[in-house]
């Protein structure tokens, strides 16, 4: 594979993920760091608010803690995607799912066209809906003419881990208390992923 050019602007990738318990966000942080390991990309991290169930409720324009929540010019400006979002009986969380819902403008506008896109995610067990959530996710993406960028079994812990770890995207084992720290198979997978998302967004930017 041919070298990256080192004299490119630098461009950002969003790495848009929503995290109830703080598992998703750090899934975000190490895709974020493995967009980072590419010279020429930095991670743009941002974040959805919660969905209320009480009509009248409102999220705070900035939230408390993390990252900023998104804004749809972020989809435009960015050169690629990474969508997280932890498992919800074996498909995406409210809260993102009604970000999604919302970007019909900038479907219309073809904004994700031709632009790289991974997910992620992470459940409570096992066997919690992680690669039905994954799939689901990818749906969207692909409405939008996004190009999906997966896992490849090169990476070894694709095949070595006994935790989280899917062809569709990286993901992580919470645990039913949500306190199990990510693996170190887990963790690898996610900068593997982010550092791949870069590559293919700079490869499409630059094609040779």
């Amino acid at each position: 594979m041919a070298a990256i050019p080192l004299d490119i602007v630098v461009q950002d990738i969003l790495v848009l993920y929503y995290s109830q318990h703080g598992a998703t966000a750090e899934l975000a942080r190490l895709i974020a760091r493995g967009i980072e390991s590419v010279p020429g990309c930095q991670a743009r991290l941002r974040t959805v608010p919660k969905v209320s169930t009480v009509c009248e409720a409102s999220a705070a324009a900035i939230p408390e803690s993390g990252a900023p929540y998104v804004e749809k010019s972020d989809l435009a400006e960015c050169i690629g995607l990474a969508l997280g979002s932890p498992t919800r009986f074996g498909n995406m969380a409210a809260a993102m799912k009604y970000f999604i819902d919302s970007t019909s403008g900038e479907w219309m506008a073809g904004a994700l066209a031709g632009k790289p896109g991974c997910v992620f995610t992470s459940s409570s067990s096992m066997h919690g809906g992680q690669e039905s959530t994954l799939l689901s996710m990818m749906l969207p993406l692909l409405h939008h003419g996004m190009l999906l960028v997966g896992l490849p079994y090169s990476e070894p812990q694709l095949a070595a881990t006994q935790t989280g770890g899917t062809p569709y995207g990286v993901s992580h084992v919470a645990g039913v208390q949500n306190d199990r720290p990510l693996s170190a198979d887990e963790s690898k997978l996610a900068f593997a992923q982010g550092k791949r998302l870069a590559e293919a967004a700079l490869r499409l930017q630059h094609p040779l």
